[in-house]
């Protein structure tokens, strides 16, 4: 058993050292025990923070005059095309984005290995080009 403890705090390793050992073990600790479960906690709470301000939004157009309620509910319609936009010209741009990174990884792939391999490339490149026909020939109008 001394053994053991004693060949972890052997330095004369540089891949079997206990500063390497206890540096993982820290950082796994702080990955999935603290980050992972605090970003996750943060964004169910703005996702319920919003839902509960829509709905509240919702009721109080719904207890509204009907006269005085068209302006809210023509409000509410136009940020949801705004967000439809956005996720519209998202798709333009990681598509554009996938298409350089697929074009960039064949000239890189060929110029380093070769011809055959440098194919994989092309992965990348027509998931660009699916996001591209998607958001241009399939995507229903905005309106």
């Amino acid at each position: 058993m001394t053994h053991f403890v004693l060949s972890l705090f052997n330095d004369n390793d540089v891949f079997g050292s206990f500063g390497l050992w206890a540096f993982l073990s820290v950082g796994a600790v702080a990955l999935f025990a603290v980050f992972i479960p605090l970003v996750t906690f943060i964004s169910s709470r703005k996702e319920e923070r919003e839902a509960f301000y829509k709905a509240e939004t919702i009721r109080r157009v719904a207890e509204a005059p009907p006269g005085s309620s068209m302006a809210a509910i023509e409000f509410m319609r136009e940020q949801n095309r705004i967000s439809r936009i956005k996720a519209r010209e998202g798709l333009k741009i990681g598509g554009l984005i996938n298409i350089g990174v697929g074009i960039a990884l064949v000239i890189f792939l060929r110029a380093l290995i070769g011809m055959n391999i440098a194919l994989c490339g092309l992965i990348p490149a027509l998931i660009g080009v699916a996001m591209l026909v998607y958001v241009f020939a399939l995507a229903g109008p905005l309106e």
